[in-house]
């Protein structure tokens, strides 16, 4: 069988039953101007840096039509791998979501690699389709939604160590998303974190208040 994103692929020969293809040179205006614009690790380094902001929020109809797209997509890529899913579609948060409900873990990928390629895949038709980046999350067999709840249990255990010893915790490696995740929990508690050293290794310290 071949790879979910093998249609999404530019050099990949166009057929009436391929996904669109995203536009090369708009994808490079973009990347040039923006190397993570396509990319979770845009949201941490907003993070990490502190004064970074995110782009003006979008409103409720550009973020359903992002979902739109981005379903339409995924449905084709289903299509082609003759995989079940079905998908839903929200908003949250400011991000527009989508959802694969299926039991084909392959999807997924190790560690969520394919899940990963499938969301850039997604956000790059969203991107060709509306002239703009897009910053839509997209779940796949609730694969992102149990790793959340994993990283809030984390951060928790983390915060309640820092908060008795006094002391900075750091933890394991973890990727942009993940980070992410932690930061927001982080916050949400009242104390301080940032993240060190360098990727694949690059990971959360916990500060004391």
């Amino acid at each position: 069988m071949e790879s979910p994103a093998s249609p999404a692929s530019p050099d990949s020969p166009a057929s009436p039953d391929s996904p669109p293809v995203p536009d090369e040179d708009a994808v490079a205006r973009t990347t040039d101007a923006d190397p993570e614009a396509y990319s979770d690790r845009a949201d941490e380094v907003a993070v990490d840096n502190k004064d970074g902001g995110e782009d003006d929020e979008e409103s409720g109809d550009e973020l359903d039509q992002e979902g739109d797209i981005a379903a339409d997509y995924l449905e084709e890529l289903l299509d082609i791998a003759d995989l079940d899913g079905d998908i839903d579609t929200y908003t949250e948060g400011g991000r527009a979501h989508v959802s694969i409900v299926t039991e084909a873990e392959v999807l997924v990928g190790k560690d969520g690699e394919v899940l990963a390629a499938l969301q850039e895949l997604s956000r790059l038709a969203v991107m060709t389709e509306t002239g703009h980046r897009s910053r839509l999350m997209l779940d796949i067999a609730g694969h992102r939604e149990k790793r959340v709840k994993q990283l809030n249990d984390i951060a928790q255990d983390a915060i309640a160590e820092v908060k008795q010893s006094g002391e900075k915790v750091r933890l394991q490696p973890m990727n942009p998303f993940e980070r992410k995740v932690v930061h927001d929990a982080v916050a949400a508690a009242g104390l301080t974190s940032e993240s060190e050293g360098v990727e694949p290794k690059r990971c959360v310290v916990i500060q004391p208040a």
